[in-house]
């Protein structure tokens, strides 16, 4: 089998912040990412991309919602499909765009199983589409039965429910076209959440988080690596104060117990640790958490396994790589 990655993108990677999330916007953004995919494929990876959507979905739902008088309005899991194609579609056009030479390339409508009676449903916290003053996020709370909450210090944003993953419906055809050495762009929005009952699959309401998904994909897979790119270069613990520190690497035991100890909040880095973690120790070799432009090079390494410096963060087993910590 070919050494396999996953790489996990954020929605707010293609609708950066700032941006109005124009069509011209995300295809733009989508290239950047396009360009650290092709550098692992040329690098010798089977490279498995699974996309967010949070700001894309959220502004689909706004204009179901504007237009419900015209065009009856379909369930967020339907609005979740849509732009699984809307971003898949972006992905590929952009890989074929920046590829050198060319390349296989494949987007998958992808379902995940959830838990029916998953507490998240009664507990909404994934953020989607744009920010809002608080004003305004109040006033739309009221109009439409909204759960709102204040997102990352730039306004305050949707909350839906995040139920997780349970299974990928469509492991085995993901896996097919691995063996075929395409790359792969499934899971996208975390995929589209369905319940199984007596009658088969039903779609429900939710955001299922990418990271987790991508974490068990990468798992089913057997992967060798799990890439979470964010807007940072490497994590940081004591983010914020005067004692911030960035972290190289972590082995898996020393990134739990920072998360334990808060160092990593849920609606920050908390779910990107989280889906690290759980893949090492499914038996995952790496996982690394970084930004687009360090990619390869975070996956790169030196003789001996050392880890080649300012590469993001890797979370490993075992002490077997230098475990680096600079200011």
């Amino acid at each position: 089998m070919p050494r396999i990655a996953v790489v996990a993108l954020g929605g707010n990677a293609i609708t950066r912040a700032g941006q109005a999330g124009t069509h011209a916007e995300q295809a733009d953004n989508a290239r950047s990412m396009a360009t650290a995919i092709c550098e692992l494929h040329d690098a010798g990876w089977v490279v498995v991309v699974v996309h967010g959507n949070g700001p894309q979905v959220g502004n689909l739902a706004i204009q179901q919602h504007e237009a419900a008088d015209e065009v009856p309005a379909l369930p967020l899991f339907v609005q979740g499909a849509m732009t699984q194609g809307q971003l898949g579609t972006l992905l590929v056009v952009a890989l074929h765009q920046v590829a050198e030479t060319p390349q296989p390339v494949v987007s998958m409508v992808t379902h995940v199983v959830v838990d029916a009676d998953d507490p998240a449903f009664d507990h909404p916290t994934k953020p989607i589409g744009p920010f809002f003053a608080k004003d305004e996020a109040e006033r739309l709370a009221a109009e439409r039965g909204w759960s709102i909450v204040e997102d990352s210090g730039r306004g305050y944003r949707q909350i839906v429910a995040s139920p997780r993953p349970r299974r990928i419906l469509e492991i085995d055809a993901v896996r097919a076209l691995v063996e075929q050495h395409m790359v792969v762009i499934a899971g996208g929005g975390g995929g589209v959440p369905v319940v199984e009952d007596a009658d088969g699959y039903h779609g429900v309401d939710g955001v299922v988080d990418k990271d987790l998904t991508a974490r068990l994909m990468a798992t089913a897979l057997g992967a060798d690596a799990l890439v979470l790119i964010t807007d940072i270069d490497r994590v940081a613990l004591d983010f914020g104060t005067d004692r911030q520190r960035s972290i190289s690497a972590m082995t898996v035991d020393e990134a739990q117990s920072h998360l334990d100890d808060g160092q990593f909040p849920p609606g920050s880095m908390g779910p990107k640790m989280s889906a690290a973690i759980e893949f090492v120790r499914h038996g995952g070799r790496v996982a690394v958490i970084t930004d687009t432009g360090r990619v390869r090079a975070t996956l790169a390494e030196e003789p001996g396994g050392d880890v080649p410096p300012h590469t993001g963060t890797r979370i490993v087993a075992a002490a077997s790589t230098t475990v680096g910590v600079t200011a």
